[in-house]
């Protein structure tokens, strides 16, 4: 995330001082591959590369593209093959024995399609967003590749595919896509042409709240900000100092237990650790984020401080489900033996990207799928959840 942000912040940049920039897109991959569909590079003219599409070795062939190969400035997919013997002769070295088809194009910042100005629309308004572009064209068809359909999550949408036949059939699939958060690559075998098409899902960064303004959690922030999350700390000491302590933050609040429900607004990218060091403040924000629907929900403590707070709770008439329970990750963070604050803070941020990655956070070295074919986390049954704590 922190890599796209780059990317827009750079891109943002070329556009005040007039450069010519092109953004190159990993848009399908066979096989393994270092970087997935949807990582991106922005090229400037004076040849500054921000972001990465592979692990170094092909950035500059890239280049050489946007100098060489793009004088009539039209998109270009190119397409890199190194499961063959011929790739050492090429001389890429990937040593991924996979296979990358790279778009790439020339950016207009007053383009309507330009995916950049999108992303950013989706970052700020928070809300996900559906990326469809053509990355190849056979047949009769009128389609050219680097045509787009974009998605937002109110069901508006902004196309230049002309062919109103194929742009019909595209936006079930990306309606769908954007409903199941799902992103694909779809062959679409047309009675006048083959059309292949990359759906991207766009989505804001995690938006993690920390609970807290010690200096022991001044590294999670700095771990989640360095990731390229929204970072907003709530100190319930409603000390001035912490604004100062937290720079790196987006937002800090001084708040007291009492009106924090006022103040907390949680979304689909909303993330919360809670490390007030102080009982009843974190009985008070469990009092809020329990019943919540947000993604993840951690808290420092013992198992017998956890146990307690959740008996509290009960008593005090707030429900705690299984479901409810299963999102609280207490103690939090994963078991990598770390003491100090910045080792612990590693802990909890490894936690959160596994949950929001929905892995289990185990050793690689043991993960019998591929690296980055998605799994689900185990289920926790109900009788665990009763014992967990205790």
């Amino acid at each position: 995330m922190k890599e796209l942000n780059s990317i827009l912040t750079a891109f943002a940049t070329s556009k005040h001082k007039g450069e010519k920039s092109f953004l190159a897109t990993v848009v399908n991959v066979q096989g393994s591959t270092y970087r997935r569909p949807g990582a991106r590079m922005l090229i400037t003219s004076n040849g500054n590369l921000v972001g990465t599409i592979s692990g170094g070795c092909l950035e500059n062939d890239v280049l050489e593209h946007t100098r060489v190969s793009m004088a009539d400035g039209k998109p270009l997919v190119v397409t890199y093959d190194t499961t063959a013997d011929e790739d050492i002769i090429w001389g890429f070295g990937l040593g991924c024995n996979g296979i990358v088809q790279i778009l790439i194009e020339s950016l207009r910042s007053d383009n309507p399609f330009n995916p950049l100005n999108f992303i950013q629309q989706c970052f700020r308004n928070q809300q996900p967003g559906i990326i469809a572009t053509v990355v190849s064209v056979e047949g009769t068809i009128n389609v050219q590749v680097g045509e787009r359909l974009m998605l937002k999550l109110d069901g508006s949408f902004n196309t230049d595919i002309r062919e109103k036949y194929f742009t019909d059939i595209l936006f079930t699939d990306v309606s769908t896509a954007l409903e199941n958060k799902n992103p694909s690559f779809h062959k679409y075998q047309l009675p006048i042409g083959k059309v292949d098409v990359f759906i991207e899902l766009v989505q804001p960064p995690p938006h993690l709240i920390i609970f807290g303004a010690g200096r022991d959690t001044v590294p999670l922030a700095e771990f989640a900000q360095a990731l390229g999350w929204r970072v907003t700390i709530f100190d319930c000491r409603a000390n001035e100092a912490s604004k100062l302590r937290f720079v790196m933050a987006d937002e800090v609040i001084l708040s007291r237990r009492e009106i924090l429900h006022q103040q907390i607004h949680i979304n689909d990218y909303t993330v919360a650790a809670i490390a007030t060091h102080n009982y009843l403040d974190d009985l008070d924000i469990l009092k809020v984020l329990m019943p919540s629907n947000i993604k993840y929900l951690g808290c420092l403590g013992s198992k017998q401080r956890i146990a307690k707070l959740i008996q509290d709770l009960i008593i005090q008439g707030v429900e705690c489900t299984p479901g409810q329970l299963q999102k609280l990750h207490a103690p939090i963070g994963l078991d990598i033996g770390g003491n100090t604050p910045e080792a612990i803070a590693l802990s909890m941020i490894a936690e959160i990207q596994a949950v929001l990655a929905n892995r289990d956070g185990g050793f690689l070295k043991h993960r019998t799928e591929a690296i980055n074919q998605p799994n689900p986390v185990r289920e926790i049954k109900i009788e665990q959840l009763k014992s967990m704590w205790i």
